[in-house]
């Protein structure tokens, strides 16, 4: 169980960061989350997800203002929109929940602060999101992730509730 510590740490301590020192972060750790992105399972291995890795200050600016839950994104060093191909694809939000989830948790390893900010609920969300991105019609666009250095740091709280756990049956 020794080899698992690091992860269980990274999954356990992760928390939303919506607060960034400003600091760069390299190409080098943007491919790492990329990587760890692509790394996520799929169903029947279709891997239907698209990435596109925004750091021009600009561009996260207009990002910033997809709607009231995005303004973190202009002062964060990176966004990744997380996007898919989703015609004939009934599985393509599990498959970008799942990138997602690793990409936040890869993050949080690596010593940055990562926030999932949800768009493809609204299709507003998403047109604004395709008009700065140039994202084509075909691609349906599930979240925004604001990644940077945290200027916030909150300590990590327990989530489990035993409530929520069944065992056996329901």
């Amino acid at each position: 169980m020794e080899s698992a510590e690091p992860v269980l740490q990274a999954i356990m301590s992760r928390r939303s960061v919506r607060r960034y020192t400003g600091q760069p972060v390299t190409r080098e750790q943007l491919e790492t989350l990329l990587d760890a992105a692509m790394a996520a399972p799929s169903a029947n291995n279709v891997r239907p997800w698209h990435f596109v890795v925004v750091q021009d200050a600009a561009t996260r600016q207009a990002l910033s203002r997809v709607h009231r839950w995005a303004h973190m994104i202009a002062d964060a060093a990176a966004a990744i929109a997380v996007c898919a191909e989703s015609e004939s694809n009934p599985f393509w939000i599990d498959d970008c929940s799942a990138a997602t989830e690793n990409i936040l948790i890869a993050a949080q390893a690596m010593g940055l602060g990562a926030v999932w900010i949800g768009i493809h609920q609204e299709s507003q969300h998403q047109r604004r999101v395709r008009e700065a991105l140039g994202i084509p019609e075909s691609f349906a666009i599930h979240c925004l992730i604001a990644i940077g250095y945290p200027a916030e740091h909150h300590r990590p709280h327990g989530k489990h509730d035993p409530a929520k756990a069944h065992w056996e049956r329901f």
